[in-house]
């Protein structure tokens, strides 16, 4: 039985070929992304900004009365809040400000929450409450300076682990990829404004191994490609590389690609930010390191002799020595 077999055997793609007209529309889309953050900012969750976050399910009820319950929460007077759906069409969530003075006295943020269930159990009777989560300004603040630390530290040791394993120059590739690929899922999240909360920093952290990943296939088989032909130039050594982790790479990306589109799909809603995230970094991580992490290695110099050993002056004496002798 004959394999099915979805990149052909000894694929010559010119990729490197168009590395300027690419490097560019990175560049220009890394720009866009970061305006927009700047502009329209991310929809922060209660984990970063504090407040309150009520779960409530209408067991009775085929969907949940939205704009109803958006009416007569903001009568009670804490602010309009935001709800959305989440699971099943009639389980939502009811997020909340915390009042003036909450962060010193907690017992005035119990107090709404008790007010707000309290409402929608008179006026909904099959009303069931799922939860109440509060997060105070202070640990919010912790929260949200720890989670963006943390992927920066992150970022920056791949970068230090790929310097030591090849050159340095590979170091600057990953990290530069690594920026690429965050940066654009930061920008899809502030297009969208989908709720970004410690769901979607744990996605984003699972994006950089992901990146790594690749981009370490691809490094590994550049690395022995220098060694093996020396007098190749490196655009065309950077195409073979990246040809002969093709298929490898496309199967992987396409495997993972097939469950993350089915939880899209059918997945619950309180995942989508989370595989969203995912989603997108599958894609603009294996587009990286095709076209952010090597073709970088051409314009930081890398030739075949950064992985000869520097010949120090005794070893020079030894060498001249044995061939005299």
């Amino acid at each position: 039985m004959k394999l099915l077999k979805l990149v052909p055997d000894h694929t010559n793609i010119h990729f490197l070929k168009w590395r300027v007209p690419f490097y560019i529309v990175s560049l220009l889309l890394m720009a866009a992304s970061w305006t927009l953050v700047l502009t329209k900012g991310l929809n922060l969750g209660v984990d970063f900004v504090g407040g309150q976050m009520i779960r409530v399910t209408f067991e009775h009820s085929a969907a949940a009365p939205v704009a109803a319950l958006r009416t007569e929460v903001t009568k009670l007077g804490y602010g309009e809040p935001i709800i959305q759906r989440y699971g099943k069409p009639n389980e939502i969530s009811i997020r909340m400000k915390l009042p003036e003075g909450a962060d010193h006295d907690s017992a005035l943020s119990d107090k709404m929450a008790r007010t707000i269930t309290a409402d929608l159990k008179q006026n909904h009777a099959d009303a069931r409450i799922d939860g109440v989560d509060s997060v105070s300004g202070k640990v919010s603040k912790e929260l949200g300076w720890d989670a963006f630390r943390a992927l920066g530290l992150a970022a920056l040791a791949v970068a230090a682990y790929i310097w030591l394993r090849f050159e340095w120059q590979f170091g600057i590739g990953a990290l530069l990829s690594l920026v690429h690929d965050v940066t654009l899922t930061l920008g899809m999240f502030a297009l969208t404004q989908l709720e970004f909360d410690l769901n979607i920093v744990a996605a984003l952290l699972t994006l950089i191994g992901y990146s790594l990943n690749d981009t370490i296939v691809v490094y590994d088989r550049i690395r022995e490609n220098l060694k093996k032909y020396r007098k190749m130039p490196i655009p065309e050594l950077l195409d073979l590389s990246v040809n002969e982790t093709l298929a490898r790479t496309i199967v992987t990306s396409l495997s993972m690609l097939i469950t993350l589109v089915a939880l899209l799909i059918f997945g619950p809603d309180v995942i989508f930010g989370f595989t969203a995230a995912i989603t997108l970094g599958i894609f603009v991580g294996t587009y990286s390191s095709i076209y952010m992490a090597a073709p970088i290695l051409i314009w930081l110099k890398v030739t075949p002799k950064s992985f000869i050993p520097t010949e120090s002056a005794i070893d020079r004496q030894e060498r001249l020595a044995r061939e005299r002798g």
